[in-house]
């Protein structure tokens, strides 16, 4: 259930480019987070109790709200393969954080299996023609960074027991969407025309790929190890790599074939216990707990 979400993220580079109005980063993740945040909240009639104002707007901003935007940002920028690739670095940098605040002891298998789907995502959606902007590149790893902090903070403090993943959810939707509000017509000014084809895409994006996607997704960081839900985010790339082929006319040969299938055995060796021989931590830095 929980990679449903990285899957239905998988679907924001087509959607992107070929619904949504150009220029309007800011527009579409207001439009993707808030609305969403406040039907959950609507539906649960649960707010945050003292300290989980501050850590939910805290995570609402990482996981919401810089994210939404670099994440249109990239996509609008560069290449769906190059925007996605860059996202997939996303594992690697949970491995780190959750050493340094987690306290996990670090381990080679996380770390192999990390760069091996970042290689396989790589050769499933990098081309020959592939173009890097430097203000791109800059968003997709400053949203795989943003992303991999809120997801560390979020297994570190937990979910309060009075609030469900729908709250939980909707806390951090909301916090996010508030987050982005006044930015947004501060920096993009007038919303843009709205037809209908992107009406459908908002509306995808918002409460498939926003509201429900991160009640699954918060559901299960609260019953998964952290590195293992990072993982899972492979399967973003490699969805809109199907997509491209499917809805663009975009071709997988052999190489991105290969490279498919070294995304998905990352993503299934993700989630198992590592062999004997890679059980054993890694030192770990000094002044780092094991």
């Amino acid at each position: 259930m929980t990679a449903l979400a990285p899957a239905s993220w998988g679907t924001t580079y087509v959607v992107t480019t070929e619904l949504l109005p150009p220029g309007h980063p800011l527009f579409a993740g207001l439009l993707r987070a808030l609305p969403a945040g406040l039907i959950a909240l609507a539906i649960t009639r649960t707010l945050p109790r003292g300290a989980w104002w501050g850590k939910a707007a805290v995570l609402g901003v990482l996981n919401i709200g810089l994210l939404f935007p670099m994440l249109f940002l990239a996509a609008e920028r560069l290449p769906g393969g190059v925007a996605a690739t860059l996202a997939a670095a996303q594992p690697l940098v949970v491995a780190v954080l959750a050493v340094v605040i987690l306290g996990e002891s670090p381990s080679a298998w996380r770390l192999v299996w990390g760069a091996i789907g970042l290689v396989g995502v790589g050769l499933v959606v990098i081309g020959p023609d592939a173009a890097l902007d430097l203000i791109g590149v800059v968003a997709g790893l400053a949203a795989a960074a943003s992303m991999a902090l809120g997801l560390t903070l979020t297994k570190k403090w937990g979910r309060p027991a009075e609030a469900g993943p729908t709250a939980f959810a909707g806390w951090q939707l909301t916090a996010g969407g508030l987050f982005l509000l006044p930015l947004t017509f501060f920096v993009e000014g007038p919303p843009p025309a709205i037809d209908p084809p992107a009406v459908l895409g908002y509306l995808w994006l918002g409460l498939v790929g926003g509201l429900l996607a991160y009640v699954l997704w918060f559901r299960g960081i609260g019953s998964l190890p952290v590195t293992s839900v990072a993982v899972l985010v492979l399967l973003s790339p490699l969805v809109a790599a199907v997509l491209g082929a499917v809805l663009l006319g975009q071709t997988l040969g052999p190489v991105q074939l290969a490279g498919f299938g070294l995304a998905l055995a990352a993503i299934v060796a993700g989630q198992l216990p590592a062999p004997t021989r890679f059980s054993a931590p890694l030192a770990a830095p000094e002044g780092i707990s094991k």
